[in-house]
């Protein structure tokens, strides 16, 4: 049930997705915000808010710089917030709260993520690649070796992950020849630049990663994405001042913890609880946007939400595996995708989109929207 506050996301739209020093390298994560926060801008109101997600930047609130940079009032506060990889999606359910709360400002949320600019850290004169995810006493993997310890504990193939992984791979190839990732760009330098078209081929003759695995390794560069520079913003409206704007209305959220030792299962809780606040079904649901950090990750996911690794709805352009994961914004990323393929491509109102994402230390975050003209 679409209520007069619920919030509504009636633009979004994203930067191109560029690998780890490459394209967009020498961009800081403010310059990747700054174009997806102005394109979002178009006929709207002064916003209330500006929330975005970040993992790796360079400390600071980025949410009220880019605020600024992209021309806001500077009564326009902002906020940035850390949920590791489901930091995008959980800028939009926080900037959403004060929408379905009364408040009828508009609230501009996403995510970015410069891999190429993050900082190293130090710590008693050691660099690091992290913070903990988890406290001593506490399993505390890496994403990598984490999906790699989900496949030896799910039994999922090197075949198998492979083949979800060439599938993500050629649906991005396509959608991006044919034009359909155009309208949810905004113009940088580049296209996207992690599809490609001879991975399927390819992906035979990856290592394995971790060859001392029980499975003998069957996680390899390439089922597995690749660290990249990108940012995603949405605008949200209350349901009662959209205007005759279609969009997509966030009836339910939910965010869980699981075990921090097999992180990636996250999804699982996280969408059956979703599921059961709405009253819904997944088999009601049309479109299904899962950050693909990984492709056992994912098919671990999926199976056990009873969802077949080669079903249509899902990451139906490809997802992180091919365009790649800008770690703070990918959970915005899928947003942006569930607009482009509901809302742009006219799917009726009701019409029903699920977005989720993995969390190291053992998170889940899921969405679920509503297609409303």
């Amino acid at each position: 049930m679409v209520e007069p506050t619920t919030p509504v996301v009636v633009a979004a739209r994203r930067t191109p997705i560029a690998v780890k020093g490459g394209a967009l390298a020498h961009l800081t994560a403010v310059d990747l915000a700054t174009p997806a926060l102005r394109a979002c801008l178009e006929d709207l109101a002064q916003p209330g808010d500006v929330v975005l997600g970040n993992c790796m930047g360079p400390g600071g609130n980025l949410a009220r710089v880019a605020a600024l940079a992209a021309g806001l009032d500077v009564t326009v506060p902002g906020m940035t917030i850390d949920r590791q990889c489901g930091s995008g999606l959980a800028a939009i359910i926080t900037a959403a709260e004060p929408i379905r709360a009364g408040d009828d400002r508009p609230r501009l949320a996403g995510g970015v993520e410069s891999c190429s600019t993050a900082p190293t850290r130090i710590a008693d004169g050691v660099a690091y690649a992290r913070a903990p995810f988890a406290p001593s006493g506490h399993p505390d993997p890496d994403m990598v070796r984490a999906a790699q310890d989900l496949a030896v504990h799910d039994g999922i193939t090197r075949e198998r992950q492979d083949a979800y992984a060439a599938r993500s791979h050629e649906r991005a190839v396509h959608t991006r020849a044919s034009g359909g990732f155009a309208a949810e760009l905004v113009p940088l330098e580049t296209d996207d630049t992690g599809p490609r078209a001879r991975i399927p081929a390819m992906l035979g003759r990856f290592p394995a990663l971790f060859p001392d695995a029980a499975d003998g390794g069957t996680l390899t560069a390439g089922n597995s994405c690749r660290d990249s520079d990108g940012a995603a913003a949405v605008a949200l409206v209350p349901a009662a001042g959209r205007g005759d704007r279609p969009g997509l209305a966030l009836i339910a959220t939910a965010t869980v913890g699981c075990d921090p030792a097999l992180p990636g299962l996250g999804p699982v809780p996280a969408v059956e609880q979703l599921m059961k606040r709405a009253g819904r079904d997944l088999g009601d649901v049309a479109a299904i946007e899962i950050v693909e950090a990984f492709a056992a990750q994912a098919l671990a996911a999926l199976t056990r939400l009873g969802v077949a690794d080669d079903d249509p709805r899902v990451c139906a352009d490809g997802g992180a595996l091919a365009l790649g994961h800008p770690w703070g914004a990918s959970g915005a990323v899928s947003v942006v995708r569930l607009f482009s393929r509901l809302v742009r491509a006219g799917a009726p109102a009701g019409t029903l989109g699920l977005a989720t994402a993995a969390v190291g230390g053992g998170l889940g975050v899921a969405a679920l929207f509503e297609v409303v003209r």
